[in-house]
């Protein structure tokens, strides 16, 4: 089941139940990935990778207002952005936990040969293909930039 009918079905169930939080949500990224069909070069289809992209980008636009409604102490606004990023994250994969994460790009760096923190690049380029949206890239560049720099 495609990304867009699973979205579909979600918002059906939604909408019998009235469950605002989660209508807001869907919609939002309905939206999405009807803009992204419709964009040029989509070729009015998304694959599951550009659908993992798209879900963490609108949860990274999320954290971001988050943040900054935390910092000017609008909870009422924070509160809906952080209810729409637990709905969106849902249809995201399961996320790597932090012992779990070092693991992998301890390996990653074994493999890629990188010893400075020059080699971030190529650690970066390997790592965001093998953890395929598991991982945040944020995440990901923090526990690089630690590991290189010891």
């Amino acid at each position: 089941m495609s990304l867009e009918q699973k979205i579909m079905a979600e918002l059906k169930t939604a909408m019998l139940a009235k469950n605002e939080k989660a209508l807001r949500s869907l919609r939002a990224v309905k939206a999405a990935i009807l803009l992204a069909k419709t964009s040029e070069g989509a070729g009015g289809e998304l694959k599951e990778e550009d659908e993992i992209k798209l879900l963490q980008k609108l949860v990274k636009q999320r954290k971001e207002s988050l943040e900054i409604y935390q910092q000017q102490n609008r909870t009422d606004l924070a509160q809906k952005e952080q209810e729409e990023i637990e709905i969106i994250e849902k249809f995201l994969p399961q996320q790597l936990s932090a012992e779990e994460l070092k693991t992998i790009l301890i390996k990653i760096i074994a493999e890629v040969g990188a010893s400075s923190p020059a080699d971030i690049g190529k650690v970066m380029g390997s790592a965001t293909k093998q953890l395929g949206g598991r991982a945040d890239g944020k995440t990901i560049s923090t526990l690089v930039k630690e590991l290189l720099a010891k």
